[in-house]
């Protein structure tokens, strides 16, 4: 897919990053072959909706009554959703409005006195000549002491497991994120830290959890050359079936992955 600001450069992005370590050939189908992958559920439907709410309304400059608006985001997204499923719908739209009231709260737990440097802030570095790195911090936030916080937000529904909170595959996008950020802004490393606020729906305790992921020098160094195996191998159009992840995949038993 062309960069749609430097029509001659292509790029490459965590998503497509991670599709390709979960397995090669689903990113062969997708991203080589152009055969339609995504759509859209309630799940996602509800992720969308509740991201849009924190990053416009809770800590951008949308002067909206929160719930209102994650309720009107929630049901316009439900517009493309293939299956709706209308009890699940009415158990997120409650979800939602449990979840946002804790949100504002949770992050001033945790880094006290901020200012919000921006939100879904685009990242556009290039790795090479022809390539681009491309990617949407949802929000930096910085403290007094001049440490900037890159927080990126997962709705789930009870939690994440320590085994997915430390997984590479998962930590690698906060990782990437901050090398970029820092390359872009002519930033130290030092002085960048990388959260993931969890949104539950079903928690068994409180309804967001924010967490520090360590990145340093050697975390970093093991990324880029993750990245750089992914970039290495698709350029070789090699692309690897792994049949631990066909379990959810919409290609599994069809004409194009048997």
């Amino acid at each position: 897919m062309k960069n749609s600001s430097q029509n001659t450069k292509d790029y490459i992005s965590y998503s497509r990053y991670k599709m390709f370590s979960e397995c090669g050939w689903r990113y062969r189908l997708v991203y080589k072959d152009k055969i339609p992958f995504y759509s859209s559920n309630e799940y996602t439907a509800f992720g969308t909706a509740i991201h849009s709410t924190c990053e416009n309304v809770l800590f951008g400059n949308k002067n909206a009554k929160p719930e209102e608006y994650f309720v009107e985001q929630f049901t316009n997204e439900r517009k493309e959703v293939e299956k709706p499923d209308d009890v699940l719908a009415e158990q997120m739209l409650s979800q939602g409005k449990t979840i946002l009231p804790q949100v504002q709260g949770a992050v001033k737990s945790v880094f006290g006195d901020y200012e919000v440097v921006s939100v879904e802030e685009e990242l556009l570095q290039p790795i090479r000549d022809d390539l681009d790195f491309k990617g949407y911090i949802d929000m930096v936030l910085k403290t007094p002491d001049g440490t900037y916080h890159i927080l990126d937000w997962k709705t789930c529904s009870w939690g994440w497991n320590a085994q997915k909170k430390s997984s590479k595959l998962m930590t690698y996008q906060l990782t990437l994120y901050k090398k970029y950020f820092c390359d872009k802004h002519g930033i130290d490393p030092n002085m960048v830290e990388t959260y993931f606020g969890l949104l539950k729906r079903t928690p068994k305790k409180n309804n967001v959890e924010i967490f520090r992921v360590t990145s340093g020098n050697k975390k970093t160094e093991n990324a880029l050359k993750s990245l750089n195996n992914f970039i290495y191998n698709t350029d070789k159009n090699v692309f690897f079936k792994n049949r631990l992840s066909c379990k959810y995949c919409s290609f599994y038993k069809t004409e194009h992955c048997r």
